[in-house]
């Protein structure tokens, strides 16, 4: 998957369950126990897992990439 795909994906991902949200603060979603636990612990943490991944993920691939070139490096050498 390319960079713009990846990125568009997670865009979507991020918009889509955001729309729960809104109904969890002002619609009757909150009612509902199960609709509530489904916010809290998955959808919530999902989108704030993807706005992290659109606005550092750029950082964490180029930190992961320089730490498997050290380790090749350190395997070449030792």
């Amino acid at each position: 998957m390319n960079a713009a795909l990846e990125r568009k994906v997670i865009r979507w991902v991020h918009i889509v369950l955001s729309i729960p949200i809104i109904g969890y603060i002002y619609g009757p979603v909150s009612e509902n126990p199960h609709a509530v636990l489904a916010v809290q612990w998955v959808i919530f943490p999902v989108i704030v897992l993807s706005g992290l991944w659109l606005w550092k993920g750029h950082w964490l691939k180029k930190k992961i990439r320089f730490q498997r070139t050290i380790q090749r490096v350190n395997k070449f050498q030792g």
